[in-house]
């Protein structure tokens, strides 16, 4: 039921199909919300952050366009899940959390599951690390008024960015950012809400 409810929505990759399937997204969510975890709405987490909807993150892989050699960045780990969703379809990922405590809980999650080619990282999403290099996709699953030019550097030629775009309060629009030779090529998706995103590492939580 899960995967015909995501293909019902347009969901059309298999292998994304497969993915969303094998996940056990019931171990992303809090106790209490376990029996409403393939449930097409997100759910709450700790700081007060939530965990996307079953369609948006399936949206979000897919038009991502990945392969298995990619380099991926996530800015929002939330609890992990989509990270290792994202695990599943590329060589790396590396996802930022602002707050500790998400940051400590879906690391030990993700490593107790045998997610092993992702890395948590405690940072702040607009100020990525110059080590960490560039990438080949950038995901970011939080709200962004605009995308930082900082981030848009770290895309590789050929690289995609996807993000949700506009105010804090309200609706944005899901922005694909394709690197081309001639610059960046911006495509509008479709309308979603997201939780804001916000710069610097949180002093509490």
């Amino acid at each position: 039921m899960f995967q015909l409810s995501l293909r019902r929505r347009g969901i059309s990759d298999q292998t994304i199909l497969r993915t969303m399937e094998e996940v056990p997204r019931e171990m992303f969510v809090t106790a209490a919300d376990r029996g409403h975890a393939y449930r097409d709405s997100a759910l709450g987490i700790a700081c007060g952050q939530t965990i996307s909807q079953p369609f948006v993150v399936a949206y979000m892989t897919e038009q991502l366009q990945l392969q298995k050699q990619h380099k991926v960045l996530e800015i929002g780990t939330g609890s992990g899940y989509q990270a290792a969703i994202l695990s599943r379809l590329c060589k790396h990922v590396l996802t930022m959390e602002r707050y500790r405590t998400l940051a400590d809980s879906a690391r030990a999650r993700l490593e107790k599951l045998g997610y092993d080619n992702i890395e948590v990282l405690l940072g702040d999403g607009f100020d990525i690390p110059p080590g960490a290099g560039d990438f080949d996709r950038i995901i970011v699953t939080a709200a962004m008024e605009q995308i930082p030019e900082k981030l848009l550097a770290r895309l590789e030629p050929g690289g995609i960015l996807i993000a949700p775009i506009g105010p804090h309060q309200g609706v944005q629009t899901l922005l694909r950012v394709t690197r081309t030779d001639a610059g960046f090529d911006r495509k509008a998706l479709v309308d979603v809400r997201f939780v804001p995103a916000l710069p610097g590492i949180a002093r509490e939580l």
